[in-house]
């Protein structure tokens, strides 16, 4: 399913939501002027869950070696596709978080939201030597504070039937929902069939998403009552 725009406009403009997709657009083109050595580039900014536990060995020295690429992964991508659909993801569910949390408490909960979703993919997949980049993870973690801040509100999306996409207005609950589950399925079977996972961390995918829902009652306390109808929020 592809959301093509929500009816929760936004009160305040999203600055930081804005500044988050210019940076990693930013950083994808840098990406691409490094040329042949774009893999070291990867390897040594991208979050390695094998290195990582092979570097807890020698804290406190390996400090900064360690959290380093737990922020710089986030803003490394692998390829268009990649960057696009995910800053199409934050463009379409961000701007409303942030309006709620305010812009440097938006900043600090998508940072957060992105560290969590890697150290939940670390507990699934500790030897892995793959480096793990993207903004998916925090991404997801805005898309479960929408899930909870808005679950009214009505999501346009593109929806495949069989082979044809048709166009299909849903509850924000709804496709959210439906996108945790699937993502949450997949994780499952690339735990079982590590080989058929295609290179997507769907465990840092649903580890974001529940980090977004829990540092809620951290970033926003008492200033959201759930309401099912219109899409409204309150506070």
């Amino acid at each position: 399913m592809i959301p093509l725009r929500d009816n929760i406009p936004h009160t305040r403009t999203p600055y930081i939501n804005y500044a988050i997709i210019a940076v990693n657009s930013l950083v994808f083109l840098l990406e691409l002027s490094s040329g042949p050595s774009l893999p070291e580039v990867v390897e040594a900014l991208g979050f390695v869950p094998g290195r990582f536990v092979a570097l807890l060995g020698y804290l406190p020295e390996s400090l900064p070696v360690l959290l380093l690429p737990l922020i710089t992964s986030l803003f490394l991508h692998g390829g268009w596709l990649h960057l696009i659909g995910n800053m199409w993801f934050l463009y379409i569910f961000g701007d409303n978080v942030e309006d709620t949390l305010g812009h440097w408490r938006y900043l600090a909960f998508y940072l957060i939201c992105g560290v969590g979703a890697s150290l939940i993919f670390l507990a699934f997949s500790p030897k892995s030597p793959v480096p793990l980049i993207g903004a998916s993870g925090a991404i997801a973690g805005v898309m479960g504070a929408y899930f909870f801040l808005f679950p009214g509100a009505r999501i346009l999306a593109l929806v495949p039937i069989f082979i044809i996409f048709t166009l299909m207005e849903l509850p924000a609950y709804l496709f959210l929902g439906l996108w945790l589950l699937l993502q949450f399925f997949l994780g499952t079977y690339s735990t079982l069939e590590p080989s058929q996972a295609g290179g997507v961390a769907f465990w840092a995918h649903v580890g974001g998403f529940v980090v977004g829902i829990l540092l809620l009652s951290l970033f926003a306390p008492g200033q959201v009552r759930i309401s099912f109808s219109h899409g409204k929020k309150s506070s």
